[in-house]
């Protein structure tokens, strides 16, 4: 079917940009993609590291079965099955403060049987503890995490607040608490089935971006890398040419525009729009291992170190240290010098094993600072100009800024495309 009715223009191929423009050209729109890099995927991407002679990606990404709008968008791509993880919803972790392994197990249901069984649930804590994560509902937008679920004793230190540092990329004493309420409510709210977790099998590029340029070039939708946009032209209150480092674009009265950009991009282009400016890194430390080991059969909550997530993905071990600013400034190696005896220690190798080939990958603006104030700045889909719309994780999704979050604000900014288009 060749593409029929107004042009949308998407600038930026992370996942936000191509969840827009898969769901735009699969109902036969015209669409054009623009991407500033050489690449697509953005912060969510997969690349062959030259010094560990791997595949890896740019950042390990943990997925849950509830992440209705990623399975949403790998159906639309044929990517389905690039999604791995185990048939039962559990969650290993090791506290490397003493020693001690347990792993949550929920079951499949809406009634969380599992909280009553203390084999299956946090050491240390009682069933009625779990009641606390109702207080997320109910809590004011100014209150964060801490102060909300801060006096849960062990759950809190061994659950709640690793929950927050992962899914918001921000300190639980400083995240808002009101915004890990829908990961709840979308994932254990709907039964333990949509908790359990997922995680790429090859790679991100191999699940969410190769087969999505794919598609996107099969509906015959253009993408165009190297186009570094620089300004945005305006005429009677549309954008009216797209301004890029070497040429132009023109954009015509019935077309749209979807910025797919990172807040930053986008307040430049659009001064005056109210958006976070404020962050959070991230840092992900690989190590390719001497032999792929075969004790870590999914990804690993590692509590009482440095990280957070150890990855195992055959021979190469990655570890994901969220809210990570304190060590940004830190070389390499003394990133991986704290980082390498907790790997040792979960994979059970012996002590004076050596430091394995390393790579350090440091991603200083990896999400906004998901402080309530920060919260209050995120924008809706719709922009300052009548045929212009913003997309990406720091958009107001209503989710926390991640994989979820960026592709569902790409799905939502299509919709409003269409609904424009519709009614001029």
């Amino acid at each position: 079917m060749a593409p029929d009715g107004p042009r949308v223009h998407v600038i930026g191929a992370g996942l936000a940009g191509l969840a827009c423009a898969v769901a735009l050209a699969r109902k036969g729109r015209p669409v054009s993609v623009y991407e500033a890099a050489g690449h697509a995927g953005g912060r969510a991407r997969s690349f062959r590291d030259a010094r560990l002679e791997r595949v890896i990606d740019n950042g390990s990404h943990l997925l849950l079965a509830g992440n209705r709008s990623v399975f949403r968008f790998l159906d639309h791509i044929g990517a389905r099955d690039q999604l791995v993880g185990p048939r039962e919803t559990r969650f290993p972790f090791l506290d490397l403060s003493d020693g001690r392994r347990w792993m949550v197990r929920a079951g499949h249901g809406l009634w969380p049987s599992w909280v009553f069984d203390p084999a299956r649930r946090v050491p240390d804590t009682r069933a009625r503890d779990y009641l606390s994560g109702l207080r997320l509902a109910r809590a004011r937008p100014d209150a964060t995490v801490a102060e909300v679920l801060g006096d849960t004793g062990p759950l809190y230190d061994r659950f709640w607040r690793p929950l927050a540092v992962s899914a918001l990329n921000t300190e639980a004493e400083l995240g808002q608490a009101r915004l890990l309420w829908p990961v709840l409510r979308e994932t254990f709210g709907r039964g333990g089935w949509a908790a359990r977790p997922l995680w790429a099998r090859e790679g991100l590029s191999e699940a969410f971006v190769r087969p999505a340029l794919k598609r996107l070039a099969h509906w015959n939708a253009e993408v165009r890398f190297g186009r570094r946009l620089k300004d945005l032209e305006v005429t009677d209150g549309r954008v009216s040419r797209l301004i890029f480092q070497d040429d132009a674009e023109q954009v015509a009265a019935e077309e749209a525009v979807v910025l797919a950009v990172p807040p930053w991009t986008a307040s430049l282009l659009l001064p005056g729009l109210k958006a976070p400016n404020e962050f959070r890194s991230i840092i992900n430390v690989h190590f390719r291992l001497p032999s792929a080991p075969r004790r870590i059969a999914q990804p690993l909550g590692l509590l009482g170190g440095t990280g957070e997530w150890l990855f195992v993905r055959g021979d190469v071990a990655s570890v994901t240290i969220s809210a990570a600013d304190s060590l940004l400034d830190l070389p390499p190696d003394s990133m991986a010098a704290p980082v390498w005896p907790e790997v040792r220690r979960a994979l059970g190798l012996p002590a004076d094993t050596p430091v394995p080939p390393v790579r350090v990958i440091k991603e200083k603006r990896a999400t906004f600072a998901q402080t309530p104030d920060q919260v209050g700045r995120r924008p809706g889909p719709r922009g300052p100009l009548r045929n212009l719309f913003l997309a990406g994780d720091w958009t107001d999704t209503g989710l926390p800024a991640t994989i979820e979050g960026a592709v569902r604000s790409g799905h939502t900014a299509a919709k409003s495309v269409v609904a424009l288009q519709r009614g001029s």
